[in-house]
């Protein structure tokens, strides 16, 4: 069986429908969107396009199950939570599969994704009853008071192409355990994975409602639409900040709570004292996770001057040994980009790097042929001005500039917009605390090159966003507070 073939084994046409009120069906307007393979740019299958109607239809199915969903005992949402965490482990190679057919990863990343997006509906099962409130005497006296949490309602999560999976569990996991109904509107990219996690959520027991998909190519009218009905509590939006800065202002008309993953522009900082072999090998992970299109992704490498030609000579070696082509060929390590947009973007930010007197060590054009690629990168000298440095890459560059102490390297590191993650290799503890104060990023990576965990609470600063997801924090994204004043004198 080829892996189309496959693909359609697992996703038969009925499970290419909308998802709504615990069924399949179709597209009012009776519209597809076709959901390309970028290894090659051909049709891989195509799904249903949502109408305007359908969004309202899905939102009305989470409003009705809401009061049902939210009065479910905490210990039964966990466990919904803990069958869907065992049925994405058993079906790992399908999902995986799937992912690396729409989005482009290797297989063995998509694996990894699996494993990744897996544990945010394990993390939630448990934290699904350690719900709490408080109770506490009056400090004047005369009365105590007591405060309890409650499900904000229904809610409409838009999930981005790069990692269509687990960022979609980690805002349905929470939401599942807090007792909230939801809309999810996937990637038009990426949404065979989103529709397959639908139907094993409804193996694990998810009640009718509580969970509807819907596909879409209009996300911006399904997203207005949603915002201003009244019955819509909450958005959690993961994507670029423009379209995030469109989602809040939305937000005030209802005067919803908004989470907001946005876009991030990560410093990658290399002190003379780090272990280079270290170094090199957490830059690899940083920024070759996902063929660096991810927000987390190290976009900017800062690097001692003492050190900085060994370290991008080791750097582009590695870079450059990588295998390219189809994600689910063997061996390979790099896949394509996510569409021929991408690649032209990635291709003019090195050509905008070169133009200002960048050198490039390894890679630096894109390849003739069929699909989306364009290899691992690694460009020298590259100026403060240069579109690499300033902007979010999201492909397999790494521009490396110098510094030459540590008020430089900070500097340099805070001088953008974002603050989403910050990578450091040294071995100096002052240091190393030093940078966790001044460094003005929702996560920082000491001597490791991946921050990602669904045990802790991921989310940035200033135009990357705020609200938090995963870690203890990620559950009160989705509650409310009311206080009880009982008087008992």
């Amino acid at each position: 069986m080829s892996f189309r073939e496959r693909l359609g084994h697992l996703l038969p046409e009925s499970h290419r429908q909308l998802y709504v009120g615990g069924a399949w069906v179709p597209g009012s307007g009776g519209g597809r969107i076709d959901v390309i393979d970028p290894a090659d740019g051909s049709v891989l299958t195509d799904v249903a396009d949502g109408t305007l109607d359908d969004a309202r239809a899905a939102l009305d199915a989470a409003v009705a199950a809401q009061a049902d969903w939210a009065a479910t005992a905490p210990r039964e949402r966990g466990e919904i939570l803990r069958r869907a965490f065992a049925l994405v482990t058993q079906h790992a190679d399908d999902l995986a599969l799937v992912m690396s057919l729409e989005m482009g990863k290797p297989i063995a990343e998509a694996k990894g994704e699996v494993t990744y997006g897996a544990e945010f509906l394990r993390w939630f099962s448990e934290e699904a009853v350690r719900i709490h409130g408080r109770w506490m005497q009056n400090p004047a006296g005369g009365s105590r008071l007591l405060t309890v949490r409650k499900p904000v309602g229904p809610c409409l999560f838009i999930t981005p192409w790069n990692f269509p999976l687990a960022m979609g569990t980690r805002k349905i996991g929470p939401a599942i355990a807090a007792g909230c109904t939801m809309v999810v509107k996937p990637a038009a990219q990426t949404p065979l994975t989103m529709l397959y996690l639908a139907a094993l959520l409804a193996e694990a027991g998810l009640p009718a409602g509580v969970l509807n998909v819907v596909t879409t190519s209009d996300s911006g009218g399904l997203s207005s639409t949603l915002q201003a009905d009244a019955r819509l509590r909450k958005v959690s939006f993961t994507g670029s900040t423009v379209v995030g800065k469109k989602i809040v202002e939305q937000s005030a008309g209802q005067l919803q709570r908004v989470s907001m993953e946005l876009g991030g522009n990560a410093p990658f900082l290399v002190f003379a004292d780090a272990d280079l072999d270290a170094a090199v090998e957490g830059a690899m992970v940083a920024k070759m996770r996902n063929m660096g299109e991810a927000c987390t992704s190290a976009n900017r490498f800062l690097v001692e001057e003492s050190v900085a030609a060994d370290f991008a000579e080791r750097l582009a070696q590695r870079m450059g040994a990588l295998r390219v082509g189809r994600g689910q060929d063997v061996g390979v390590q790099v896949g394509p980009l996510i569409d021929a947009k991408a690649v032209a973007s990635v291709s003019a930010t090195v050509a905008d790097a070169v133009e200002r007197g960048a050198r490039v060590l390894t890679g630096g054009e894109a390849p003739a042929g069929d699909g989306y690629f364009f290899p691992p990168t690694v460009l020298v000298d590259v100026p403060a001005d240069a579109d690499a440095v300033t902007k979010e890459t999201f492909g397999p560059v790494a521009p490396i500039t110098t510094f030459t102490s540590e008020d430089q390297a900070i500097a340099l590191a805070n001088a953008t917009e974002y603050g989403l993650a910050a990578y450091a290799y040294t071995r100096d503890l002052a240091r190393t605390i030093r940078l966790a104060e001044r460094l003005e990023t929702g996560m920082l990576g000491i001597n490791t090159g991946l921050v990602s965990n669904p045990a802790a609470p991921f989310g940035g600063v200033k135009a990357s966003g705020f609200g938090r997801e995963g870690g203890f924090e990620g559950i009160e994204e989705y509650l409310d507070t009311t206080y009880v004043a009982l008087p008992v004198s």
